[in-house]
């Protein structure tokens, strides 16, 4: 079965990860996607380790199902190939600083001019308007000026960065979500427009519990741990061998019953401190060494199995080799491995999107830089195996 979105193409400008995972979403989806890259030196991201023989394994995870085209879009003859292929593509992503792609003769109206259907997404730091529009930025800067290391890690310590790159992903996400909406609406004006998602903003978005405490309260939230900051217990427990998630939801009564006999703590089923998840969670501190307590009698596996078997909502917290292995991620084929010919089969993260009818998977390698430039060039702009060759040795592919 095709993809979702086959016969769509995308023309990616992107490098690192934000774009990247946007355009990763939609190869992942059947899209086409042509990764444009700078001759001889291409994404900065094939360059980070670890590696497998040589080869990014963080390149290689994010850039899987592509196609690689090397281009000079700072040459004249680099840029006017790069405005004929505008015209055989449905989508442009670029996460340049702001301003970069007017500097290049590439800006939306220019390249609507030449592709009046092209919808033109623009992934950065700060969005293309406002103070800080020019300002580069990171991942990590994006964290710590959004909020979310303030709120993460435990109540007394440094600010915490959590442990996936979340300022570049939630981008690469809602971008995708962009051109996803972007393309329906062309499905009905006939017309492209301009996609603007600044990695800032995503993290404003996707805090918005922490934004909803304080315009309710007027009081700024702060780091929790892994605890829920209004419903208790809602987090990680410290077991004879490892440590547990619980998630006790409001509401449950019977469910309060149920997880307190459990754990042995029968006294606590008619505390009134304790009578709703809010009452939890007022008197935590109170609750919490009581837990605690209980939790440490025995190990992650023992309580899991007890705690399910009262249908408590709860799970290991898993090391990522252990993940890996679980047999509820193996069923859903969330690790695929990939066929490469230099190193034989690498192991990446699947698509979680599953469709009834259309296929999402991941089935080809990452590219090799330039790669599939001969392929690009003949198909969709006619140039012939001379042209080529001129334009490899003149350093423009």
């Amino acid at each position: 079965m095709a993809g979702p979105l086959t016969g769509i193409r995308v023309l990616d400008l992107s490098r690192v990860l934000a774009g990247p995972f946007c355009t990763m979403i939609l190869c992942d989806l059947g899209a086409e996607v042509i990764k444009v890259e700078r001759p001889e030196i291409g994404d900065i991201a094939r360059g980070n380790g670890p590696f497998i023989d040589g080869i990014s394994s963080y390149f290689f995870s994010i850039n899987r199902g592509k196609k690689s085209l090397t281009l000079d879009l700072a040459s004249p003859r680099g840029k006017s190939i790069f405005l004929q292929l505008v015209k055989h593509f449905d989508i442009l992503v670029e996460n340049f600083v702001p301003g970069t792609m007017e500097k290049l003769g590439l800006s939306y109206p220019k390249v609507a001019d030449v592709n009046p259907r092209i919808i033109y997404a623009s992934c950065s730091g700060y969005g293309q308007t406002g103070p800080y529009a020019h300002k580069p930025a990171f991942d990590v800067v994006v964290q710590g000026m959004g909020g979310i290391m303030s709120i993460t890690g435990e109540p007394v310590g440094p600010p915490i960065r959590p442990g996936i790159s979340i300022g570049d992903i939630a981008a690469g996400l809602f971008t995708a979500i962009g051109i996803l909406a972007a393309l329906h609406e062309r499905s009905m004006s006939g017309k492209g427009q301009i996609i603007d998602v600044g990695m800032l903003d995503c993290q404003v978005a996707i805090q918005e519990n922490a934004f909803a405490r304080y315009f309710a309260t007027g009081e700024v939230p702060g780091p929790l741990g892994t605890r829920h900051p209004v419903t208790t217990p809602f987090q990680a427990f410290e077991t004879k061998d490892g440590y547990i998630v619980v998630a006790l939801v409001g509401g449950e009564r019977n469910q309060w019953a149920l997880f307190c006999s459990a754990l042995g703590c029968i006294d606590l089923i008619d505390d009134p401190r304790f009578q709703t998840s809010w009452d939890r969670t007022v008197h935590y501190d109170e609750l919490i060494p009581i837990l605690t307590r209980a939790f440490k009698g025995k190990t992650t596996e023992e309580w899991v199995g007890e705690l399910e078997e009262v249908n408590v909502p709860c799970g290991p917290v898993n090391t990522i080799d252990k993940v890996a292995q679980d047999p509820q991620v193996l069923v859903r084929n969330m690790i695929v491995e990939i066929p490469y010919p230099q190193v034989g089969e690498v192991k990446v993260t699947n698509t979680p999107i599953k469709l009834s009818r259309s296929q999402c998977q991941v089935s080809k390698p990452a590219p090799e830089l330039g790669e599939h430039a001969q392929e690009v060039l003949r198909n969709l702009l006619g140039l012939t195996q001379q042209e080529i060759e001129g334009l490899r040795k003149d350093r423009v592919i």
